[in-house]
C-alpha cells in the first residue's frame, strides 16, 4: 500500500466521516417476508443415561421431555428410569434426524434394553433436540434452529438447557432469498447443469427438485452464498437486496471522493463476529495510536459476508473504490471462503485484463484484532476508473453485470474485446463442431437463458453470448458431443446480438416436398439406421416426413396383405 502523509491521513479521515454520514442517510431497506416456527416444547434428549437423565429432570419442569438413551446404561427398566427423569425414556440408536425448530422427525433403532412397545415405535416428532453425543448427529456447519449439540461438557449442556427452556411459542425470521424458477440452470430433461448453490449451501437447505431446485426456508440461515455463486441470478439475496447495498456503496464512495479522500477500500464484514473484531481494533487504535482501522478503509456491515459477490464488488470499483476486502472470521463455513476466493479470482482477472493496475480484491481471514490490523495494512490498492459510474445496481444480477462491465470497458486503460476466463466463470461462449452438429436443436431446448435459439424458418443454430451463463446444459445435452464451453468475457457488439453458429440446407420430403430436417441430419440417419429392421429395404422412408412415412407404411401393408383364394372346383 502506498504510504500517506499525516496531513493526507487527516483528510482521508474527514472524507471517511462524510462517507459514513452519507451511508446513514440512505433510506432503510424494505421489509422482507418472514418464516414462522411453532414450538410446543416437545423435546428429545439424546445421550448416555448418566448425562441425559439429570438434564431431563431439569428440563421437564418447563418442557415435555423424552429421553433416548444410546448406551447400555444402568440395568433399570424403562419404567424405573422414566420415574427418575419424570419423562418417557427410550433406548436405541439414532438412525436419522431431519427437520427444524417445531418440526423434527427422528428415527431410531430400538435396543434390546427397551420394552416391547418401545421396540415397535422407532419414529417420533419433536420440536427441540438436545444432542449429548460426543460426535454431533447433525454435522452441518450451521445446524437447524432448535437443534443443540452440547456434547459432554457441563457448561455447554447448561447453556443449551437455558436456551431450550425459552424456545416455546412462535418465532419468526426473515425469508432471506428470492428464487426465479425460469432463470434456474440446474437441470433440463434429467440432465444436470449447474449445481453451484447445492454444493455451497452449509445447511442442506437446497435440494434438487426435477429440473429446478427447492430451497427450504426453515433451514436457510441467510448466508447468501447460494446467491453469490448463482450464475444466472435465479437466486437473489433479500436481506437486504442488491439495490440497497448498491445505494449504500454509491452514496459512501461519492461522499468520500467528493471530500478529497483517495484510494478508498470497501471492507465488507458481518454484523456479528466481524463487527466485534472491527470494534476491538478501533478501540485498540484509539488507545495506542499505532493501530486501528486505516482512514481509507470504509467498513460496510452486512448480515453475512458470503451474500456479497462479483456484481457488487465490481459495482464498488466502478463507483470509485480502489479495492474491496471481505472479512471472514470463524463464522463462515469453509465452502463459503472457497466460493468467495473463486469469485474474486474471476473478478480480478477481468480488471487486470482491462489494464486496471494493482490488486483490487482481498479475502481477509482473521480471528484477532492483530491479524485484522496486519491484513488491513497491506489491503489492495488498485486503479479505479477515471470517472465514477452513475448507474444504480439492479435487482437482476445479470443486468447489473452488464452495466458494470460496460462502464469498466469504456474507461479501461487497455481495452480488450475478448478476455479469456478461468473455468467456472459465469461468462462465455460456446464452440460448435459443424461437422458433427446435425442441428437437432436439443441444445436449444436445454438452454435456460435463451442464449441458444433456432433459426425459426431456417435450419440455423443461433447464439447470444451475453445471455450465456456457462451452465453446461447444452454441452451435456448434445447427442453428437459437438458443443464445447468457452469461458470468456466479450465486449464486442456481436456478443449482444444473435449470431449464427451453424446452418444447413433444408431437406425436403421426397413424397410431399415439405422441409422437415437438414441434409446432414438425413445423411446421418441413413448411415445409422440402414440396418434397422424398420427401414431395411425401405431406406427411402428416412427421406420422408413423419406423415408421409406413416402413409407409406400403411400403403405397403395393404399391398402385401394376404387374401383368401377359393379352392378349384371339383369335376362333376
Amino acid at each position: 500500500m502506498t504510504p500517506v502523509s499525516e496531513a493526507a491521513e487527516r483528510l482521508q479521515s474527514l472524507a471517511k466521516t462524510a462517507a459514513l454520514l452519507a451511508d446513514a442517510e440512505v433510506p432503510p431497506p424494505d421489509p422482507v417476508a418472514t418464516v414462522t416456527y411453532a414450538s410446543r416444547g416437545r423435546t428429545l434428549i439424546i445421550g448416555s443415561a448418566d448425562q441425559a437423565l439429570p438434564l431431563a429432570r431439569l428440563l421437564s419442569k418447563n418442557l415435555s421431555v423424552c429421553v433416548l438413551i444410546t448406551d447400555e446404561g444402568p440395568e433399570n427398566s424403562a419404567a424405573e428410569l422414566s420415574g427418575q427423569a419424570g419423562c418417557l425414556v427410550l433406548h436405541g440408536k439414532v438412525m436419522r434426524i431431519h427437520g427444524w425448530l417445531g418440526a423434527f422427525e427422528v428415527q431410531w433403532q430400538p435396543s434390546e434394553q427397551g420394552s416391547d412397545d418401545n421396540k415397535e415405535d422407532g419414529r417420533g416428532n419433536f420440536d427441540l433436540v438436545l444432542d449429548l453425543s460426543t460426535v454431533p448427529l447433525i454435522s452441518l456447519h450451521q445446524p437447524p434452529q432448535g437443534y443443540f449439540s452440547a456434547g459432554r461438557e457441563p457448561v455447554a449442556q447448561m447453556s443449551a438447557a437455558v436456551q431450550l427452556a425459552q424456545m416455546v411459542g412462535e418465532f419468526e425470521k426473515p425469508r432471506y432469498f428470492h428464487y426465479k424458477e425460469r432463470l434456474c440452470a440446474h437441470s433440463r430433461n434429467e440432465i444436470e447443469g449447474c449445481n453451484a448453490c447445492i454444493e455451497t449451501c452449509s445447511t442442506a437447505a437446497i435440494s434438487p427438485a426435477g429440473d429446478r431446485i427447492r430451497v427450504e426456508p426453515h433451514l436457510c440461515m441467510g448466508c447468501g452464498a447460494c446467491t453469490t455463486v448463482c450464475p444466472s441470478g435465479a437466486l437473489t439475496y433479500a436481506y437486504p437486496n442488491a439495490p440497497q447495498i448498491g445505494r449504500r456503496l454509491k452514496a459512501m464512495l461519492s461522499a468520500y471522493i467528493t471530500n478529497g479522500g483517495s484510494y478508498p477500500l470497501i471492507l465488507f464484514h458481518s454484523e456479528k463476529r466481524g463487527n466485534t473484531l472491527i470494534n476491538e481494533l478501533t478501540r485498540q487504535g484509539s488507545t495506542d495510536g499505532r493501530h486501528g482501522i486505516p482512514a481509507r478503509v470504509i467498513p460496510v456491515a452486512v448480515h453475512h459476508t458470503a451474500s456479497i459477490g462479483i456484481d457488487l464488488w465490481l459495482a464498488a470499483i466502478a463507483y470509485g473504490a480502489s479495492g474491496v476486502a471481505v472479512l471472514t472470521t470463524d463464522e463462515e463455513a469453509p465452502q463459503y471462503r472457497e466460493a468467495l476466493g473463486r469469485q474474486m479470482h474471476i473478478t480480478q482477472t477481468i480488471l487486470s485484463e482491462l489494464g486496471y493496475a494493482g490488486a483490487h480484491l482481498a479475502l481477509i481471514q482473521a480471528v484477532t484484532p492483530a491479524e485484522l490490523d496486519e491484513d488491513l495494512r497491506r489491503a489492495p490498492q488498485g486503479e479505479a476508473p477515471a470517472q465514477p459510474a452513475s448507474f444504480h445496481v439492479a435487482a437482476d444480477k445479470r443486468n447489473t453485470l452488464d452495466f458494470v462491465l460496460d462502464h469498466l470497458y469504456r474507461h479501461a486503460p487497455a481495452r480488450k474485446e475478448i478476455i479469456p476466463m478461468p473455468a467456472g466463470s459465469p461468462f462465455g461462449a460456446i464452440a460448435v463442431n459443424k461437422a458433427a452438429c446435425t442441428l437437432c436443436m436439443s441444445c436449444v431446448g436445454a438452454c435456460p437463458e435463451s442464449a441458444l435459439m433456432d433459426g425459426q424458418n431456417a435450419p440455423q443454430l443461433r447464439f447470444v453470448e451475453k445471455n450465456c451463463v456457462q451452465c453446461g446444459l447444452c454441452e451435456k445435452t448434445c447427442p453428437e458431443h459437438a458443443i464445447t464451453l468457452v469461458p470468456r468475457v466479450a465486449f464486442t457488439e456481436e456478443s449482444k446480438k444473435a449470431v449464427v453458429l451453424n446452418e444447413s440446407q433444408p431437406f425436403n420430403c421426397i413424397r410431399c416436398g415439405k422441409p422437415f430436417g437438414t441434409v446432414q441430419m438425413i445423411e446421418n440417419m441413413m448411415e445409422r439406421l440402414s440396418q434397422h429392421g424398420a427401414f431395411a429395404g425401405n431406406l427411402n422412408r428416412l427421406k420422408m416426413c413423419g406423415d408421409c412415412r406413416v402413409v407409406d407404411m400403411m400403403t405397403r401393408q395393404r399391398e402385401a396383405r394376404i387374401v383368401e383364394l377359393k379352392p378349384p372346383s371339383v369335376g362333376r
